[in-house]
């Protein structure tokens, strides 16, 4: 064996056992193995480097930008809240949709952009049913790998080994010949992650520990918040319609502060900030506090033209709602002490309303806006979630104790949800087209983004996932390394050495397991491109079809479950399932290998020998 070979081969076994041991880090083994290939004189430092501009990584991040833009815009959210609506709190249920839902839109779209653009749904929707992310997040990524198996454009692996097919003279693959094997192969992994996903056990560190933030249902139920908390709309013909609200003096005449308003724009709603000079329109929706809990609603909404609106604990709990709540504690220095809310203009300084109050643990039930302010009085507050969110600790005035957890999940700029569908659909049509390469489709994506306002420069920069480029540019250079010395000639040449005149499918099997290996250390159009004319010689060598054995290395190149740098699509779900390199190899594992059964068992079925 060469003795560069030989050396690449020991650095790649090394780093193996460093993933395998979690230490240190997989991004920081990822920056040893780049900086080693290069000492050894196998590869250049600009070789080793090349990895910074390889479109696949640049793609990635831009891909992570996009999929902000879709939580900024709360388009996440709302694929979230619609998976959660038709799962319920059935985990098994949550996992098979999801899972559906990702393999089928991967299948005409890039499957690492499917990715980038669930994650930030999935990661909610674990928050928000108190699963465990590492259950939620490795079928994710399952499910975008087993994408490339449904249809010829869903991954280039399947272009790759058509375009052979096409030049050897062969017909080719159509569109679907690939949906034949990947269903059954779907079905399959989502029956497996049903009962793999229990091995995906939280780790230590308290992924599914108590939130150390509360939630709306909780101050909701400590506050005694439901018969107070009611959502009316404005009818046509009310005479609300065209009047400020200091006009209509609704918390001295009738007892009743309005929270927030929520109204209804061309293509979406927004949530309107209540103060004086605000002009309520018809179709308004206004969230409201009652200060006495047994106030006549019914006759205060036949007077003023509105209709009450459902509003349970569970729909107020929704960060998709309007009003958002916080818990502010008064400190020593502050001049409102002995002063009322009302004195201090809260609601003008704030933008919020004072909706209940606690002294010590004790609820205080008098009259919240008159009650002069003590010393340690704890105010839960209430209002736009924009407001929320601007609160600030200011230690002579007062000191924001507690921010809900849905504080994490409000979207900051809903109105722009339109446009960034349309960011978005430009993208997906520009990749399913191939007008442009799939990397500037996604920067044309991201620039539209930009320009409709769906997100800024400082969020766009925040949300790329550095941790996971890196290990990504870390290891492509391993592939150069293999192909310079020759490592993937030799394994190709030991196959066709060993193989000699075994049966097809103990041919078709080896090709399998040698195509999913070569995929641990380089990439799955790599590997297609590699062992496609492998596959169509040994078809000839057996005088047998070359279908199966062509479908056989696309089947396998998108089958890279083992390792968390087998794809890029499993490294983007490491950090947020919180993995090891371990937690792959024992759910990928069984996986590939059955994945291996049905892909061969398909195989012969659907083109005979």
């Amino acid at each position: 064996m060469d003795a560069d070979l030989l050396i690449v081969l020991l650095l790649l076994a090394a780093t193996t056992v460093m993933f395998a041991l979690n230490r240190p880090r997989m991004d920081a083994v990822a920056l040893l193995a780049m900086t080693a290939l290069p000492l050894t004189g196998v590869i250049t430092v600009e070789e080793a480097l090349s990895g910074l501009s390889d479109p696949s990584v640049v793609l990635i991040a831009v891909l992570f930008v996009l999929g902000e833009g879709l939580v900024r815009t709360g388009v996440a959210n709302r694929v979230g809240d619609l998976l959660v609506r038709r799962a319920g709190r059935d985990e098994r249920r949550l996992v098979a949709l999801l899972m559906g839902a990702v393999a089928t839109i991967g299948s005409v779209m890039s499957s690492t952009a499917v990715v980038a653009i669930f994650l930030p749904a999935v990661l909610r929707i674990a928050r928000r049913a108190a699963i465990p992310p590492s259950r939620l997040a490795m079928p994710l990524s399952v499910a975008a790998l087993i994408s490339g198996m449904m249809t010829l454009i869903a991954t280039p692996p399947n272009l790759v080994v058509h375009s052979h097919l096409v030049r050897a003279g062969y017909p080719g693959f159509h569109f679907f010949s690939f949906t034949l094997f990947g269903l059954p192969v779907l079905l399959l992994a989502i029956g497996y992650m049903l009962v793999a996903r229990r091995w995906l056990a939280p780790r230590a560190s308290g992924e599914l520990q108590e939130a150390s933030r509360p939630h709306l249902s909780q101050w909701i139920e400590e506050y005694g918040l439901s018969p107070r908390l009611r959502r009316l709309r404005i009818q046509q013909g009310s005479p609300l319609h065209g009047k400020r609200l200091e006009e209509l003096g609704l918390r001295a005449a009738h007892g009743i502060d309005v929270l927030a308003i929520e109204r209804q724009r061309r293509f979406s709603t927004s949530s309107v900030a209540p103060a004086a000079q605000t002009v309520l329109e018809a179709g308004d929706v206004l969230y409201i506090h009652l200060r006495d809990p047994g106030a006549d609603v019914e006759a205060f909404c036949w007077r003023y033209g509105l209709v009450e609106l459902q509003l349970s604990q569970e729909a107020f709990s929704d960060p998709s709602q309007a009003v958002g709540m916080a818990e502010l504690m008064i400190p020593a220095t502050s001049r409102w002490i002995g002063k009322s809310v009302i004195e201090v203009r809260f609601r003008s300084l704030y933008r919020l309303s004072v909706i209940g109050m606690k002294r010590g643990a004790a609820l205080f039930s008098g009259n919240l806006q008159e009650e002069p302010l003590r010393l340690g009085d704890t105010l839960l507050v209430a209002g736009p979630w924009r407001a929320i969110a601007r609160l600030k600790n200011d230690p002579n005035e007062l000191i924001v104790l507690n921010v809900p957890e849905e504080l994490d999940d409000v979207a900051a700029a809903p109105s722009r949800a339109p446009y960034a569908l349309a960011a978005l659909a430009v993208t997906v049509g520009l990749m399913v087209t191939a007008a442009v390469p799939n990397v500037l489709a996604a920067l044309i994506g991201v620039l539209l983004l930009g320009l409709f306002r769906c997100i800024d420069l400082d969020g766009a920069y925040r949300s790329i996932r550095w941790e996971t480029l890196v290990l990504i540019v870390g290891m492509l250079p391993f592939s150069l390394a293999l192909q310079k010395t020759g490592g993937v000639d030799l394994a190709v040449a030991g196959l066709l050495h060993l193989l000699g005149r075994a049966s097809p499918m103990m041919t078709l099997a080896a090709l399998y397991a040698l195509t999913v290996f070569l995929g641990l250390f380089i990439s799955n159009t790599a590997t297609a491109v590699l062992m496609a004319p492998v596959a169509l010689a040994l078809a000839q060598q057996l005088e047998l079809s070359p279908l199966p054995f062509a479908m056989i290395v696309a089947l396998a190149s998108s089958a890279a479950f083992v390792t968390p740098v087998s794809s890029p699509v499993n490294a983007l779900v490491v950090g947020p399932g919180n993995y090891r390199f371990m937690d792959f190899v024992r759910v990928g594992v069984p996986l590939s290998v059955l994945v291996a059964a049905v892909s061969l068992l398909l195989a012969r079925a659907v083109f005979p020998f």
